[in-house]
């Protein structure tokens, strides 16, 4: 099974986000949350080879930033900020396409 691609993760953290006061929050509360977004997938259960003790996804998730001019990222696509170490925040666009896929 394939892991679960960067757009639909990325949605899973825009939901969360929109949760939160201010729709910001730590990577530690989007670890925490997305896994209620979406369903995860074996690969994406798997050990990470970089960081102990977390799954793929995790590291993905705190990839976010580094990975911000990747098409199909959130913040590449301007739909998340990144506000701070280990912070996010969901854009008004970001609150738009949320809206305008029915998801709030």
């Amino acid at each position: 099974m394939a892991k679960t691609s960067e757009p639909k993760l990325g949605l899973a953290v825009m939901q969360v986000l929109v949760t939160r006061p201010k729709h910001v929050a730590t990577v530690r509360t989007l670890i925490r949350e997305v896994p209620n977004q979406v369903k995860l997938t074996a690969d994406d259960q798997e050990p990470s080879l970089i960081r102990q003790g977390e799954e793929m996804w995790e590291q993905r998730v705190r990839n976010l930033k580094s990975h911000d001019k990747t098409p199909g990222n959130v913040i590449a696509e301007g739909f998340v900020e990144h506000v701070g170490r280990g912070l996010y925040q969901l854009t008004d666009a970001g609150l738009l396409h949320l809206k305008n896929k029915g998801l709030i």
